[in-house]
């Protein structure tokens, strides 16, 4: 008989198992590739081979392997390969916005193509942070991540230059990638992939439609002052009111952030302020929405009164009443090419990628010809 404190105990009373997982057969501590080895009847060698998958083995050793690992419960330190550099690192997506509907399919694009090469994908949201996006750009080092991709506009100033230069040389300098998403690029010589679309360009092809269809006055609803994305998206609406002999109306041009909200807001200032225009060149789908709300509301008919154009293609713009002419931004190919330029970078690290992916002007039912 044996006593503990809580009693005696005969020694017949079965033990108590182990309720921890990855643990030895009556043991404590995490079982090891050694105890693993040892209950295969096989060298250690052999056992990591086996699981690695990069060396033949015989069926029969793989299915004794594969039970003891199985039996011991036998968990791969995955951190521990990471910092070997024997496991192909994370490919981490940061977005300000998780929600927003052209984000979500860039990230789509992301994670299918890491998952078709096997890798596995995360997705972090800054909130419109600067600081968070940098705590989390550290931290993806820190993981030894495969790619840390950054995706959406900014103001191009010093400020950053100076940061994305510091984010992409510490993550070359741990074997990663950064990679710019619709964003601006950098300086030669930096350690960096850039993806971009062509803003300025289909801005143009929406405008051009416009004035091609006799409006030559279009309420232009832009983004927020130097916002890369916005400006790029202006300078495309001002070439074509200069390649049509467009006089630049500076009261049709009303900046704001690309949310429904504003786009409501700034229609319907528009048209509590008498302005005199045929057309509204929203500066994405979501202010499109917006703009479609306040013209609703006034009791004016798209297209018979006023016609309107977006920027996007997101999902929604072909179910709206009337349905929305606007720009296809090919969003998940956005993601698929960030990624597929990263990994490729691995095996030629000094590259500096920079690609420029082409935009569509999609024609629905929103845009109505003037005699």
């Amino acid at each position: 008989m044996t006593v503990n404190g809580n009693g005696p105990r005969t020694n017949a009373e079965p033990k108590r198992a182990s309720r921890r997982r990855g643990t030895t057969d009556g043991g404590d501590r995490p079982s090891t590739i050694r105890d693993v080895a040892a209950k295969a009847g096989v060298s250690v060698a052999t056992v990591s081979r086996t699981l690695a998958g990069n060396y033949p083995v015989s069926a029969t050793t793989r299915t004794r392997v594969m039970a003891a690992v199985e039996s011991l419960h036998y968990v791969v330190n995955v951190h521990a390969k990471a910092l070997s550099g024997r496991v192909a690192g994370p490919i981490a997506l940061v977005i300000q916005d998780i929600t927003g509907p052209s984000l979500a399919h860039v990230a789509a694009g992301v994670e299918q193509e890491a998952a078709d090469r096997g890798r596995l994908s995360l997705v972090c949201a800054t909130r419109g942070d600067p600081g968070r996006e940098g705590d989390l750009v550290q931290l993806m080092r820190e993981q030894h991540a495969g790619a840390v991709v950054l995706v959406g506009g900014a103001v191009q100033d010093d400020a950053y230059h100076e940061r994305m230069a510091e984010y992409a040389r510490a993550l070359d300098a741990a074997g990663s990638r950064l990679v710019l998403v619709g964003r601006p690029p950098l300086p030669d010589g930096i350690p960096v992939t850039v993806v971009e679309y062509d803003n300025r360009g289909g801005a143009f092809q929406a405008a051009d439609h416009l004035l091609t269809a006799g409006h030559r006055r279009a309420l232009f609803l832009g983004g927020t002052p130097l916002l890369s994305t916005a400006e790029q998206r202006r300078a495309g609406y001002l070439h074509a009111l200069r390649a049509h002999g467009v006089p630049y109306a500076e009261e049709l041009d009303m900046p704001g952030p690309y949310t429904r909200v504003s786009g409501y807001q700034r229609t319907r200032e528009a048209l509590k302020a008498g302005l005199d225009f045929t057309a509204v060149f929203a500066g994405t789908d979501i202010v499109a929405t917006g703009a479609l709300a306040a013209l609703h509301e006034a009791g004016l008919d798209v297209p018979r009164d006023i016609s309107l154009v977006g920027f996007d293609d997101v999902p929604f713009a072909a179910d709206l009443s009337p349905a929305l002419t606007t720009v296809r931004v090919p969003y998940e190919e956005l993601g698929r090419t960030a990624v597929r330029l990263a990994l490729e970078g691995e095996e030629r690290p000094a590259a500096d990628d920079h690609v420029v992916l082409s935009t569509q002007l999609v024609i629905r039912q929103s845009v109505r010809t003037l005699r």
